[in-house]
């Protein structure tokens, strides 16, 4: 009996090896990185932090750990709401928790209210 295409285990180890390949470059939107205890070089690894806002987090890290996004956001320099959201969508975590921005205070809404018609000046 002859073995068919798939039943060669060079053609099962080649597949596989094909998919590790493929898959690689979308190995970093999986991985996971939490801001309080990742070295530099994990830190790096993510999207949007170079080796400068790395050695910033270390360092804010180091005087206490980070408590939740807004304390990170407060005492690493360089990151704000925008940058945030990005860095955790590409995986940094503080704490276990992904970056969700404040709902706008009552204090920031812009309410809308209908145009009051004045009375119009006569032409003197």
């Amino acid at each position: 009996m002859p073995l068919t295409p798939w039943r060669h285990p060079w053609r099962l180890a080649a597949q596989w090896l094909l998919v590790l390949v493929l898959c690689a470059p979308f190995h970093g939107a999986w991985a996971v990185v939490e801001a309080n205890r990742a070295p530099p070089q994990d830190l790096v690894a993510i999207k949007g932090i170079g080796p400068a806002t790395a050695e910033r987090i270390v360092e804010a890290r180091r005087q206490r750990p980070f408590t939740d996004w807004a304390d990170f956001i407060q005492r690493v320099r360089g990151i704000g709401p925008a940058t945030a959201s990005k860095l955790s969508a590409n995986g940094l975590t503080v704490n276990g928790q992904r970056y969700e921005p404040a709902a706008a205070s009552p204090a920031q809404e812009v309410w809308w209210q209908p145009m009051i018609p004045r009375p119009v000046d006569p032409a003197r």
